[in-house]
C-alpha cells in the first residue's frame, strides 16, 4: 500500500484566538476558518493546522455516536468530548455546542452553560435560534459566558423545520436580519448562518458588527466551517451540496485495514523484524527446554 505524500507545511507561531481576534478578522476583512473536532487526536491536527476556531458540536451525535440526528445529543457527553478537545487546543478558540434540551430556561442555560466553562474548559457555547433565544443570550453574557448564536437551519429544529434552505423569500431574509440583529444586541460574539441562500447570507453579514460562519451559507460570511468528518469522506453519507471533500480518508482507512487483515491471515504481519527477541544466552537457554517440554507433551 502506498502512502499519500502531502506537502510539509511550516509550523507557523500562532497567538491564542479569542473573540477580540475574530472581530479584528471581520473588521480587516480577513476570513475566519472554523471545523469541527469531537476527540483528541482530530482537534490536535485541527490546532496545529492553524484553524482559529473549534467547534465541538453536537453533529457529534451522527458523526462519532451513530445518532440519527443531533437531538439524542447529552450534556454528559458533550463534555466528555469537550474536554478530549480541550486536552488538545492550544490556540484556536474552543466552542461548544448546547445540546438540544440543556437550555430551555435561563437558570438552566446558565448552569449548564457554565458547567462548559469549568468542566470542560470551552470558551464559549453555542445555541441555535434567533429572537426567540435573545434573553437567553443577554442572560448567559451577563454571566460571563460568550455565546455564538445560530440561524437558518438549527438542527435541533429539524421536527419542525427539517434540513431546508431558510431565508428563500424577502420576507425570510428579513425575519432572519431581524434574528442576527437582536442576537448581535444581546452581546453574541459571533453567529452562525447555516443553508441560507449566498444573497441573503451576504446581506445579513454586511449589516453586522460582529463576526458571521457560513455552512452552507456562500462566500459573503466572514467566515467558514464544516464538519471535520465531512471533510475527510468519513461518515458513509452523501454529502451536502456545501461541503467539500478535500482528502478520502474513509477510502484510506478501508485499504489500510483490509491490508492489515490479509497479512495477519497470511501470517506476514508481524514479521521478524517487528518482532521483539531474547537476548542470545536466554534464547539458547529456552531453547535447551523445548524438546523435554515436548517429550513431555
Amino acid at each position: 500500500m502506498s502512502l499519500i505524500q502531502l506537502p510539509v507545511r511550516e509550523t507557523v507561531v500562532r497567538e491564542k484566538i479569542t473573540a477580540q481576534t475574530l472581530l479584528a478578522k471581520k473588521q480587516s476583512q480577513q476570513p475566519i476558518t472554523a471545523l469541527t473536532a469531537y476527540d483528541y487526536p482530530t482537534a490536535r491536527l485541527v490546532d496545529q493546522a492553524g484553524i482559529d476556531l473549534l467547534l465541538v458540536g453536537d453533529s457529534l451525535g451522527m458523526a462519532v455516536l451513530g445518532y440519527d440526528s443531533t437531538l439524542p445529543v447529552t450534556m454528559d457527553e458533550m463534555l466528555h468530548h469537550t474536554r478530549a478537545v480541550r486536552r488538545a487546543t492550544q490556540n484556536a478558540l474552543l466552542v461548544a455546542d448546547m445540546p438540544f434540551g440543556s437550555y430551555t430556561s435561563e437558570a438552566e442555560a446558565i448552569a449548564n452553560g457554565l458547567r462548559f466553562i469549568k468542566e470542560s474548559g470551552a470558551e464559549a457555547i453555542k445555541i441555535e435560534g434567533g429572537r426567540t433565544r435573545a434573553a437567553l443570550v443577554a442572560a448567559l453574557t451577563q454571566a460571563e459566558i460568550a455565546v455564538v448564536g445560530h440561524i437558518g437551519l438549527t438542527p435541533q429544529s429539524v421536527h419542525r423545520m427539517g434540513y431546508r434552505v431558510q431565508g428563500k423569500s424577502i420576507t425570510a431574509i428579513d425575519d432572519l436580519l431581524a434574528d442576527a440583529l437582536a442576537l448581535e444586541a444581546a452581546g453574541a460574539i459571533a453567529i452562525v448562518l447555516e443553508c441560507v441562500p449566498r444573497e441573503a447570507a451576504a446581506h445579513i453579514t454586511a449589516a453586522l458588527s460582529i463576526p458571521t460562519i457560513g455552512i452552507g451559507a456562500g462566500p459573503g460570511c466572514d467566515g467558514q466551517i464544516l464538519v471535520f468528518h465531512d471533510l475527510f469522506n468519513l461518515t458513509g453519507n452523501t454529502p451536502a451540496k456545501f461541503v467539500r471533500q478535500y482528502a478520502d480518508a474513509g477510502a484510506l482507512f478501508t485499504e489500510a485495514i483490509a491490508q492489515y487483515r490479509d497479512d495477519v491471515q497470511k501470517r506476514t504481519f508481524p514479521s521478524d523484524a517487528e518482532s521483539y527477541h531474547l537476548p542470545a544466552e536466554a534464547a539458547d537457554a529456552l531453547e535447551a527446554t523445548l524438546p523435554k517440554q515436548r517429550h513431555n507433551f
